[in-house]
């Protein structure tokens, strides 16, 4: 149990991430607070704490993927919740932060949809924000509150360390975007990095135009932040092949596994998919190809810094 250093310290979470919440719990040798998420006969969102958390520093877990409304809604009202029943620090831990992807205006008259989220969480009385991997860093400045960004990129390296690096490795970033987080795992493996050079005509439609690097006999490891649609990284993985790579593996921290995202992972030429927990997958999205890897760990550390005003930079090394 952790030392009360200001309020006691309690955990809630939203229906989007029990899974993950009490796993943080057990970790933190804590029970995961008592609270009840429902629906009005309209549709409305219902809360009711059924705990006092007068003073008490609380952390709200919850993952805005789909429906993600519903779960930013959820968060919104129980940090709100939180905030009039006088709790004295509140934490959104949001693993997978949706909206993030609409943090400029890509096109005349569009909203930043990721600012006005940033808004709302700041205005509903949320004093810190806890993620994982944001699509955009820049996302960030959006607050004015502190935000912490961990890294999925470690907690995946470990993992396919521990059971046995594979020979012949090279890491590929499946686009431009992902480069720096691929050249970062490439060098915890001490391996070469290859980059796919690609076209987006349209949103989540991909063609691929080249393959920068030396790929042919080797065993490709793709990295992204987030798995959608699953066009990205199925059509990457077909290009490394058609380069004369021996295997593809993807990763990435958010499998979001939209629309014909399991057809498609299914049919690929991917031998593996590696993701993490950030979002919990229904037993229609656990097929065989996908592995997933918990970061229930990463957070309840990074929770205890928080808690116990402890640099939270160290998750960073």
């Amino acid at each position: 149990m952790l030392n009360q250093i200001h309020g006691a310290i309690k955990i809630f979470a939203g229906n989007s991430s029990q899974k993950l919440a009490k796993a943080i719990c057990s970790q933190l040798d804590l029970e995961l607070g008592q609270l009840e998420v429902g629906k009005f006969s309209d549709g409305e969102t219902s809360v009711n704490m059924k705990e006092s958390v007068r003073g008490c520093d609380v952390f709200i877990v919850q993952s805005t993927n789909t429906p993600v409304n519903d779960n930013l809604m959820e968060l919104l009202l129980i940090i709100d919740a939180c905030k009039r029943a006088s709790a004295g620090r509140i934490t959104a831990v949001i693993p997978y932060f949706g909206y993030a992807r609409q943090d400029r205006k890509a096109h005349s008259r569009d909203p930043i949809s990721a600012k006005l989220v940033a808004d709302i969480l700041q205005t509903a009385g949320a004093n810190r924000v806890l993620t994982m991997d944001l699509h955009s860093s820049q996302v960030q400045g959006f607050f004015n509150i502190p935000v912490d960004n961990l890294f999925g990129m470690p907690v995946l390296t470990r993992h396919i360390k521990k059971c046995g690096e594979p020979k012949n490795l090279t890491i590929v970033s499946p686009d431009t975007g992902s480069v720096v987080r691929s050249r970062a795992m490439a060098s915890k493996f001490n391996a070469p990095l290859a980059i796919i050079d690609k076209r987006r005509p349209q949103a989540n439609v991909m063609e691929v135009m080249n393959v920068v690097g030396d790929v042919k006999g080797r065993t490709c490891l793709m990295l992204d932040d987030m798995i959608d649609t699953g066009g990205t990284i199925c059509q990457g993985a077909q290009a490394l092949m058609e380069h004369g790579a021996k295997e593809v593996i993807a990763c990435c921290t958010h499998a979001v596994l939209s629309g014909p995202a399991i057809e498609r992972l299914s049919n690929s030429v991917l031998s593996k998919v590696i993701v993490l927990d950030t979002i919990e997958l229904n037993e229609s999205k656990r097929i065989d190809k996908i592995e997933v890897v918990s970061i229930a760990d990463v957070f309840a550390e990074a929770i205890e810094r928080v808690y116990t005003d402890l640099p939270v930079s160290k998750l960073y090394d």
